[in-house]
């Protein structure tokens, strides 16, 4: 691996990181682009890469400053994490029985409909 793509890999989990303790966005959102348009990794490719980052206590920090604040709901986020571990799993097989090019189709409408409901549409 050379020192540039090092570089890239090290400012790009930067990035996910400060917009993911900020914002609660991440992985998915910033990190996905980035290794397909700058690595030129394949869309299942920096999806899979992504999604590993996930496994690792990656958010252990940002998670402790909000649960020391009290925005964090204990209850709510055991519920979300039953619904995300299945979500995950059927999401993950539909994934990869998709081709490149309909995967980067659908992560590309996700990304714009999040998008527009956050410029548009108050709650």
């Amino acid at each position: 691996m050379s020192i540039q793509t090092i570089i890239i890999l090290v400012a790009v989990g930067l990035l996910a990181g400060i917009l993911s303790g900020l914002v609660g966005i991440g992985g998915g959102v910033i990190i996905v682009p980035a290794l397909v348009f700058l690595l030129g990794f394949n869309q299942h490719e920096a999806q899979g890469t992504s999604l590993g980052i996930l496994l690792l206590p990656a958010g252990i920090f940002a998670v402790l400053n909000y649960y020391q604040k009290g925005y964090i709901d204990i209850k709510v986020v055991l519920l979300l994490f039953v619904g995300f571990l299945v979500g995950g799993w059927l999401g993950s097989k539909l994934s990869l029985s998709l081709s490149e090019t309909m995967l980067k189709k659908v992560f590309a409408i996700a990304l714009i409909l999040i998008a527009v409901k956050a410029l548009f549409f108050e709650k």
